[in-house]
């Protein structure tokens, strides 16, 4: 049985748009403008080594299939080794090595990947997936690298869902250049009803 771990760089106003770079967003690349320091960069590479298997939405998919291939370092490595599974509807001939992709609903496909794959199943950025996938209860861990910047705009962490989330804090740090790391767990509410369907799809 696998666990779902979301994985975030994230600016004060929640914006997880183009950390790294590479998209048409003015923005784009602003966690370039902090260091993170070593236990920030342990951290990253302590959880990467620690991965089992990668879930991307499909921009996220393709940005990194771009770019890590040719990347070298343990860091790389792992990246490129590692089962990968990628949601949408629109791939179909996925470039990168190990890479799966996931058709239909997301919900459905994800809690089934779950059954099958053991270890943490780790998502970097895919924005839409990620909201999909909170919305359907089946994030089992949230980890947030907060750079102290406000963006004021851009692709956010969390949708207007209209449901109220409670997560635990898990674990909290400070690096570099004041960059918090937060590590939460949602707080599952005892089922009393059956199970609600499962809510719209985040494919591409």
């Amino acid at each position: 049985m696998g666990r779902i771990i979301v994985t975030e760089f994230v600016s004060l106003d929640g914006v997880i748009e183009a950390p790294g770079g590479g998209e048409k967003f003015k923005h784009a690349g602003w966690t370039f403008k902090f260091n993170r320091g070593a236990e920030g960069d342990r951290f990253k590479l302590d959880e990467t080594l620690s991965s089992a298997a990668l879930l991307l939405g499909r921009v996220t998919y393709e940005g990194f299939a771009a770019a890590w291939p040719s990347r070298e370092g343990e860091f790389a490595d792992r990246f490129n080794s590692m089962p990968k599974y990628v949601v949408s509807s629109t791939l179909t001939k996925p470039t990168w090595n190990n890479s799966t992709v996931l058709k239909g609903n997301v919900a459905d496909q994800v809690a089934k990947l779950k059954h099958r794959q053991d270890g943490d199943i780790v998502v970097h950025g895919s924005a839409m997936l990620v909201q999909a996938l909170l919305q359907n209860d089946l994030v089992d861990e949230l980890r947030l690298m907060v750079f102290p910047v406000v963006l004021g705009g851009g692709k956010r962490l969390f949708g207007e869902t209209g449901d109220m989330k409670t997560l635990r804090l898990a674990s909290s740090s400070v690096v570099g250049d004041g960059v918090a790391i937060f590590t939460y767990e949602p707080v599952r509410e005892r089922a009393t009803a059956a199970a609600p369907a499962s809510k719209s799809s985040a494919s591409a």
